[in-house]
């Protein structure tokens, strides 16, 4: 089977839109000791696990956001982890923006489990972005009103660590 009929023709339509440029900064949480410019190919919301991905989010309090709650899931507040909070310079040329929600529902998400863990919609339509050759995609952020930057690895990016600081989580638990 071609790479190009594992995806509904009908997405692969409703993706082949122009690109815009991406030139900014851009925020991301890592455990200390991990490369922050480094990407995953696990399986999550945007990404289905035959690429790598760098999840990024637009603003500070975006990133803190979405780590944050994946911590919160633990059955104790993992006190040990410690974590950097990166801002990183990004200039990526073919970016498609998918941040819009209501737009996203004619994709096939559903606006009301955009915040599940459920994340097999999205992920499809990430395998898509990926095979029309995005260099990343705008994305509303599940966790915070801002947008995320989703960066393929694979594709020329530059990316650039502006600088990075401590996470005190329990300062940011606090505020919440």
């Amino acid at each position: 089977m071609t790479e190009a009929l594992r995806h509904d023709r009908a997405l692969l339509d409703a993706l082949d839109v122009a690109a815009i440029p991406f030139s900014g900064n851009v925020w991301r949480i890592a455990q200390v000791g991990r490369d922050p410019l480094k990407g995953s190919s696990l399986s999550g919301r945007w990404s289905g696990g035959d690429y790598s991905v760098l999840y990024t989010a637009c603003e500070r309090d975006g990133a803190l956001a979405e780590i944050g709650f994946r911590l919160s899931l633990e059955p104790i507040w993992p006190s040990r982890l410690q974590h950097l909070l990166h801002e990183i310079k990004v200039e990526c040329e073919k970016v498609i923006d998918l941040s819009d929600l209501p737009a996203l529902e004619k994709l096939g998400v559903t606006t009301p489990k955009y915040k599940s863990l459920d994340y097999s919609v999205t992920a499809r339509i990430s395998a898509a972005v990926a095979f029309l050759e995005y260099d990343a995609m705008l994305v509303p952020n599940a966790r915070f009103a801002c947008r995320n930057l989703v960066i393929f690895n694979e594709r020329p990016n530059s990316l650039e660590l502006v600088k990075s600081s401590p996470v005190d989580w329990n300062a940011w638990r606090s505020k919440k």
